[in-house]
This record gives C-alpha cells, sequence and structure tokens, in this order.
C-alpha cells in the first residue's frame, strides 16, 4: 500500500512539474498582448472607448512587429533590443499623442512603474532569457 502512495505522489509531482514548466513557455498572442496592454492602460489612464481603440490597435501593431523582431534577429539579441526599444519608444509616442495633459502625466507614471517592475524581474521579460544577457 505505502508503495502505491509513494507511486502515485511521484506521478501527481512530476505531472504538476510538466504543465508548470509548459505554462511558463507559452507566449501570448499579438492580439492577447494587446488587448491586455490596452485593458490595463484604459485602468490607469481612464481612456474614452475610442482612445482605448486606437491605443489597442498601436499596441497591436507593436506586438506583431515584436514578434516579427524575435523571428528575424537569428540570435542577435543586441540588435533585436535596439530594435525592440525603437519600436517601444515610437508606439509610447503615438500613445502620448492621443491623450490630454492628465492622462499624459498618468502615462509618464505608467512608464515609470513598468521600468521599475522589469528592474524587480531581473531585466527578463517573457522569453528574454537570463537577467546576466540582458544587462548592458
Amino acid at each position: 500500500m505505502k508503495k502505491v502512495l509513494i507511486i502515485c505522489g511521484l506521478l501527481f509531482s512530476v505531472m504538476t512539474f510538466a504543465k508548470a514548466q509548459d505554462g511558463a513557455r507559452k507566449m501570448a498572442t499579438p492580439e492577447e498582448r494587446a488587448e491586455r496592454n490596452a485593458t490595463q492602460l484604459t485602468k490607469k489612464l481612464s481612456l474614452t472607448e475610442d482612445q482605448k481603440a486606437k491605443v489597442k490597435a498601436i499596441f497591436l501593431d507593436q506586438a506583431t512587429a515584436m514578434t516579427k523582431m524575435r523571428e528575424e534577429s537569428k540570435g542577435d539579441r543586441e540588435a533585436m533590443m535596439a530594435k525592440m526599444k525603437t519600436a517601444n519608444e515610437e508606439s509610447d509616442a503615438k500613445i502620448n499623442a492621443l491623450l490630454n495633459d492628465e492622462q499624459k502625466k498618468a502615462f509618464a507614471a505608467w512608464q515609470v512603474e513598468r521600468k521599475e517592475n522589469m528592474k524587480n524581474r531581473g531585466g527578463r521579460g517573457a522569453g528574454q532569457g537570463t537577467p546576466a544577457e540582458t544587462k548592458s
């Protein structure tokens, strides 16, 4: 009886570990990332429906471009990161152009918060390698 319980426990542990590993590797689609970012920004900035739609379109373009950059980089991490930084800055400028003065202040605060969150995760976003690889 003990052997059966031990085997069941080990089997359950292995299945749980395998599921956790599988879930950690799944990257959201560009559409899912755009929706998540637009919803988050809508809550933070109290965007109108029109602004939310435009912001979502900007985030979708950005997410699609990021996916393409990852595929084209072929291991050249530095070049990919430089392109992504430029793309992020362009998207932020487009979003900033849609906002009123009060929203611009909140957006700037959100950007600082987002940057701090990235630092707290060791500079690793989804699928971005180890902290040693991402630091300058």
